[in-house]
């Protein structure tokens, strides 16, 4: 079984307030604090943000399935300062389409690098960073599974074998 990269959570703080651009820094934020796949956060529109109940729901994930997540305080923050709207895609190009998928794959990559980040970091290491991160401050596995949008365990259950929090666990009982 080939682990994914998880980031831990001081490399992660370093990503998310690098970029000076904020619009890398909402891509980056969408990945983390949501748990989005790349796709997601680029078709996210701000007509799926519930700032008053703090929710995000995620329309149309992977397998055409639908879910609700949790709107982060910081992930507010970040979405602040990149400008309120009520609707329209919140990645936008700069001709006013879509973000483009390579362009959040590069930012993720080259982020990385200027934080001094040697292992190979996409967008999917801040999704891996968010559910294992997750687990080891004793989230249930279930939960994580919806926030995922995952609809087998099994396919959540990689971060248990990443976590850490157990095998600090063990190492205390020597």
């Amino acid at each position: 079984m080939k682990y994914p990269v998880v980031l831990n959570r001081g490399e992660v703080k370093s990503m998310l307030s690098a970029p000076l651009n904020v619009k890398h820094r909402v891509a980056l934020a969408l990945l983390y604090y949501a748990g989005l796949r790349r796709d997601e956060a680029r078709n996210l529109r701000w007509e799926d943000l519930d700032f008053e109940r703090e929710l995000i729901h995620v329309k149309n994930g992977k397998g055409a399935k639908d879910r609700v997540v949790f709107l982060h305080h910081e992930l507010k923050k970040v979405l602040e300062l990149h400008g309120l709207k009520t609707e329209g895609f919140i990645l936008t190009s700069q001709r006013g389409g879509k973000y483009n998928k390579e362009t959040i794959y590069q930012v993720a990559k080259k982020t990385a690098g200027k934080t001094g980040i040697k292992r190979k970091v996409t967008p999917h290491a801040l999704r891996h960073s968010f559910a294992t991160h997750l687990l080891e401050a004793g989230a249930d596995i279930r939960h994580i599974q919806k926030l995922l949008g995952h609809e087998d365990i099994r396919t959540t259950q990689v971060y248990a074998h990443v976590a850490n929090k157990d095998i600090k666990k063990l190492a205390n009982l020597l």
